[in-house]
């Protein structure tokens, strides 16, 4: 059978625009587990999901969120979700010394938020000041990781340690006691509720280098799917750069809308404390979400001085990859809010 030349043309234009119109619907389903619930530290994630973001990268997100009745780490390694967010590198430490196949593929927090908060005009205006506390309210996983680095690093005793529940009530009662907060929480609910700001001093700032709220896949999609994870972890930066600079409007109405005790007030509070935490140090030059070798070594080196691991233990160049991040992802978004 004989076709005309332009007759097969118009056949190949059509195949190619209906072959790529398959492509942009074609959309990789993707879940992301967090650590607690949504809230503006989250935002990028959010932000990346309401704008549209990771549809134009070929993703359809579930972001599941955390919360304290929640225990998402085991759903990684079992394949129920395709990337965690976890507090800090301590959690993918520990899954490489139990040869667990996960791997850290970006770090969106550059500092640490964990910090310890004090009253004022009380005599702890710096870090090396709280081994003169009386009593320090601690949580029992803060207790087993910072806080071994704390005795070794600034001469801080067990016996000072008292738990912590999760309520105000002790820290409010008692001025010469000290507290654990994380940047974006206590501090700004003691202002709330007290009416008066808290001493917050960093347990980044005082040397405890670990990243903040990283993400961890399991190493066979690393493997198996790298363009899929790439496209995750960019357009996830790119969701950062949009919540921290940009309109976020949408983000903030589906953070409030899944956790409704999210308030204005909290996000615009929030949102200087998060670009403090998240576009500094190498994200400012190599992108938010950068990870780097010296960094991982340094709180590798820290963890095994306070007895946390033994040298032995496992590689710490496993738990994490740098091949998804330092490329500077969208941070001509955050020049172009700057004009």
């Amino acid at each position: 059978m004989h076709f005309a030349p332009n007759f097969i043309a118009r056949g190949l234009v059509a195949a190619l625009i209906a072959g790529s119109a398959a492509a942009a619907l074609a959309q990789d389903k993707v879940v992301l587990a967090t650590n607690w619930r949504a809230q503006p530290g989250h935002g990028g994630f959010y932000q990346a999901l309401a704008d549209g973001t990771y549809k134009k990268y070929g993703l359809d997100v579930d972001i599941q969120q955390g919360g304290p009745q929640v225990n998402n780490r085991p759903m990684l390694p079992a394949g129920k979700v395709d990337f965690l967010m976890t507090g800090n590198m301590l959690m993918a430490f520990d899954n490489i010394k139990q040869k667990v196949p996960t791997v850290v593929v970006a770090a969106y927090f550059q500092k640490d938020p964990q910090a310890i908060i004090a009253h004022p005009g009380q005599g702890f205006d710096t870090f090396a000041d709280l081994a003169k506390a009386k009593t320090v309210l601690l949580a029992k996983d803060g207790q087993i990781s910072y806080w071994q680095w704390m005795k070794k690093a600034y001469g801080m005793r067990d016996e000072q340690v008292r738990p912590y529940n999760y309520s105000l009530s002790q820290f409010l009662a008692d001025k010469q006691s000290v507290q654990q907060a994380y940047a974006t929480s206590e501090p700004l609910a003691v202002e709330k509720q007290a009416g008066f700001k808290p001493v917050v001093l960093s347990l980044a700032d005082a040397g405890w280098s670990t990243y903040g709220m990283v993400i961890e896949t399991r190493q066979d999609l690393v493997k198996n799917k790298p363009d899929m994870v790439r496209r995750f972890v960019e357009a996830s930066n790119i969701g950062y750069y949009n919540y921290l600079y940009g309109d976020r409007k949408a983000a903030d109405d589906l953070i409030k809308k899944i956790n409704p005790d999210i308030t204005d007030e909290y996000i615009e509070k929030s949102i200087p404390i998060l670009r403090a935490h998240i576009d500094v140090g190498d994200a400012t030059t190599k992108g938010i979400g950068a990870m780097s070798d010296e960094r991982m070594k340094d709180f590798y080196d820290k963890s095994v001085s306070a007895g946390l691991y033994k040298p032995t233990d496992f590689n710490w160049r496993d738990a994490y990859t740098t091949q998804f991040v330092n490329k500077r992802t969208g941070v001509e978004l955050r020049k172009a809010a700057a004009r």
